[in-house]
């Protein structure tokens, strides 16, 4: 995106009005929407059941007791067996009021980041299916879906938001949640990653939900192999060495450090271990920042790379070995599996002895 960018609805804070409308209209254009109105209608009616139960059975008995009592016609006393039961129901009524509160918090921010897609040219959705994308995060699971998504609507294609999948079953069912962006390349290239050392996990294992065989792993000059480390197919070192020149590795410090980065096909995709917060001025500038600066670098980077082995007129077509990393196995699996070995064997060698 070379046009500048108008962060103003960010900060602007619709009237309630407003934001009533808007998840209105939002929720009957779904193909859904009319379910969730009835959802909707239904939990309005559940929550005014409970409010009436509660009244009838609790607060109104607890009244005429108080007045009773203040009149001197019961035992004072008789209050105090009622206040674990009042406590209860005020941490109910706290419970439900902040989750509504919360929702329609979560609506207002939906309504900044419309109309601050709109200012941009941009297209924004609170909710769509999940991508196509070839990347390490793409494809797994079921259920899944985007939030908070915008793409463009014209120009160069952009595309970022959170996504979510879920993998497992019952007890073992886990909903998984990344922030992502994807920018389109022109020229295909080798599969190459970065796996950033910010986000990594217990010792050093990638938070990522694929793993690569680690002697794909190039290392570059400087301190670059503090902040990531590279994965590249065999024989493809000079390819990425052609790719992630000293420019491009410092802008990627810079400014894209606590991210993984993943260039597959014609795409980068770029991860966040953690959600993009809601309406947040500074990620949205952070993440076309990004795009300004690291997309752009990659795109004049790569405007001309052709895979020698294909050809050497033929572009957009990487040579099959160049095209996917080989997969390989986490050291952290492996050493959770030693553990558990040690104390198989050791407990057999102390029955054999015993």
């Amino acid at each position: 995106m070379d046009r500048t960018i108008d962060y103003s609805p960010l900060f602007t804070t619709p009237q309630p009005d407003e934001v009533a409308e808007y998840r209105r209209a939002t929720l009957a254009a779904r193909p859904s929407g009319a379910a969730e109105q009835l959802v909707r209608v239904a939990t309005w009616v559940i929550g005014g059941l409970m409010a009436v139960t509660i009244g009838v059975t609790i607060i109104v008995p607890t009244l005429v007791l108080a007045v009773s009592a203040a009149s001197g016609e019961v035992d004072p006393m008789q209050l105090v067996g009622l206040v674990p039961t009042i406590a209860i129901v005020g941490v109910a009524v706290l419970i439900i009021s902040r989750g509504v509160l919360s929702r329609r918090h979560d609506w207002q921010k939906r309504l900044r980041m419309a109309r601050f897609a709109e200012a941009n040219g941009l297209r924004y959705e609170p909710t769509s299916e999940g991508p196509s994308y070839p990347g390490a995060i793409f494809g797994i699971g079921s259920s899944r879906q985007v939030t908070d998504h915008f793409r463009t609507t014209d120009d160069r294609f952009l595309d970022f938001g959170n996504y979510r999948y879920v993998t497992g079953s019952g007890k073992n069912r886990s909903t998984h949640h990344w922030g992502f962006l994807a920018l389109h390349l022109d020229r295909a290239l080798p599969h190459m990653l970065l796996d950033s050392r910010a986000n990594n996990g217990l010792l050093g294992a990638t938070n990522l939900p694929a793993v690569f065989s680690r002697d794909q792993v190039l290392s570059l000059e400087g301190d670059f192999d503090r902040h990531f480390t590279l994965y590249c197919p065999a024989e493809y070192e000079r390819d990425a060495l052609y790719v992630f020149t000293p420019d491009l590795m410092a802008l990627l410090i810079d400014e894209a450090a606590p991210y993984d980065v993943e260039i597959i096909d014609r795409w980068m995709l770029v991860y966040s271990a953690r959600p993009f917060p809601l309406a947040d001025p500074a990620t949205y500038q952070r993440l076309l920042t990004i795009v300004s600066t690291v997309g752009a670098k990659t795109l004049t980077q790569t405007d001309r790379y052709v895979d020698e082995r294909v050809g050497e007129f033929t572009a957009n077509v990487v040579a099959p070995q160049g095209q996917r990393l080989r997969r390989g196995v986490s050291w952290a699996t492996i050493a959770v599996i030693g553990v558990f070995l040690f104390f198989w064997l050791g407990g057999i060698l102390l029955s054999s002895v015993g």
